[in-house]
């Protein structure tokens, strides 16, 4: 049940991340120039109230180098490459293991 849980969340995830790549090329088309909605601002579109408590939150409770070097970097990839990448993972994370012929499966 569970594993069906996850599986489905990986492909809402997988078409919410083919939705995003799908505006971003309608928008690029329009403007007649690349247009890539980056992570941060769909963030900040999303939850505009807790985004910007979002950085001193990490910095004092977590650790100051895990919000510049790192969260940052993930917050100017793409919506679209965050979005499949999380989903591609909650798929491959819900899959079955493969029966080893020859070995005990218990």
């Amino acid at each position: 049940m569970v594993r069906y849980i996850i599986r489905s969340i990986g492909v809402v995830l997988l078409a919410s991340a083919l939705a995003a790549l799908i505006i971003d090329g309608t928008r690029s088309i329009a403007a007649s120039k690349l247009m890539v909605t980056t992570f941060g601002a769909m963030t900040g579109y999303l939850f505009p109230k807790t985004y910007p408590a979002l950085k001193p939150a990490i910095e004092q409770n977590i650790h100051p180098l895990l919000w510049d070097p790192f969260l940052v970097s993930v917050f100017w990839l793409p919506t679209f490459v965050i979005l499949a990448v999380l989903g591609l993972l909650l798929i491959w994370m819900s899959r079955r293991r493969q029966v080893t012929i020859g070995y005990a499966g218990r």
